[in-house]
């Protein structure tokens, strides 16, 4: 596992405390986990992700991460529809590990109430808390 020092951590998303990260791109909000799951997770093997249209309410479990040490949930940190999943991660699910900002994202949401992206934290409070 990497120092935190040698993590990347986005100045242009906000996080949750379950270290998944949101990005306001126009009208949707990109999610996938962060460059700290990723690293602790290990190598990713398997991704499970929502049916598109599917609905969420913030902090609803709304898929799962599965590497070679364990099964991790993830959860949605603004509530609204899933209108795109990432299919490129069904044959690359090792995407989340090598690019997990870009490339690796998980899904977009309509968000319903884009204001709850306010409560997330932004890269200094996330790093605060990772820190202790």
């Amino acid at each position: 596992m990497k120092d935190l020092k040698d993590l990347n951590f986005p100045d242009d998303v906000k996080y949750t405390k379950d270290h998944e990260w949101a990005r306001k791109e126009g009208d949707l909000i990109t999610i996938g986990i962060d460059d700290y799951a990723q690293d602790q997770l290990g190598e990713i093997v398997f991704v499970e992700l929502p049916e598109i249209g599917a609905g969420f309410s913030k902090g609803d479990e709304f898929g799962s991460v599965e590497s070679v040490k364990a099964v991790s949930q993830i959860y949605i940190p603004v509530s609204g529809e899933v209108v795109e999943i990432n299919t490129g991660l069904e044959d690359a699910p090792e995407l989340v590990n090598q690019s997990c900002y870009t490339q690796g994202w998980l899904i977009r949401v309509k968000p319903s109430q884009v204001s709850e992206l306010d409560s997330l934290m932004d890269k200094a409070a996330y790093l605060d808390m990772l820190k202790g």
